[in-house]
Formats: C-alpha cells, structure tokens, sequence
C-alpha cells in the first residue's frame, strides 16, 4: 500500500503545479501552528497540501508507519477549489483515489477523470 500511497502523493503534487497552485515560498512560521482544521485559518488548501499534508504523509510512508485510516480531504478540496476552473479537476480526483485508498470510502461529488 505505501506505493499506492507515494504515487498518488506524486500525482497530487503534479497535479498542483499542473494546476499553477504550487507555491514557491513556505507560508511564515505562526501560519504552521494552526490547530484549525486542514489549517483554514491561516492559509489556503493548496499550501496546507503542499507544505503540511504531503510531507506528513511522505514521513508515514518513508517511516512505514500506520496510515490514516478515516480520512476525507476531498470534500474539503472540492469547496477550496469550487470557484477556480477546470484546471483542478484531475487534483480532486486524485485526492479522492487516495481517500479511498486509505479510507475505503470515496467523498466525492464532482465527475471522475
């Protein structure tokens, strides 16, 4: 499962840059001590996967540690990335692949690609 896990992770994180939403500069050091929720008070969705969701899920694989096993970012990206185009469409497929990969259950109401 980690390699499922580690290609879906490199899929979002093309997907993110495919979609332009790959930041070059880190948010500052108090936005990171958010305790909110996917981080929602401090910084957009696209940062908190790419600076806290993605290396977190890379330290589990790399570590071969336990997996979450509840988990639903899909219904979250959905919302974020409501008012953007097309462009994200590919993203929320992947994070709702690797929901149900981990979770077994697929929160998704946009189409499948």
């Amino acid at each position: 499962m980690y390699l499922q896990v580690t290609d879906l992770l490199n899929q979002i994180e093309a997907e993110l840059k495919a979609a332009g939403l790959w930041a070059g500069v880190a948010p500052d050091e108090k936005a990171m001590q958010s305790t909110a929720p996917f981080f929602c008070d401090t910084m957009p969705l696209q940062h908190w996967l790419q600076f806290v969701f993605l290396p977190r899920m890379r330290a589990l694989v790399e570590g071969r540690l336990p997996l979450p096993q509840q988990i639903a970012v899909c219904p979250m990206a959905e919302e974020a990335f409501k008012p953007l185009d097309g462009s994200t469409l590919l993203l929320i497929n992947r994070i709702a692949d690797l929901d149900e990969l981990l979770s077994g259950q697929r929160q998704q109401s946009t189409a499948r690609a």
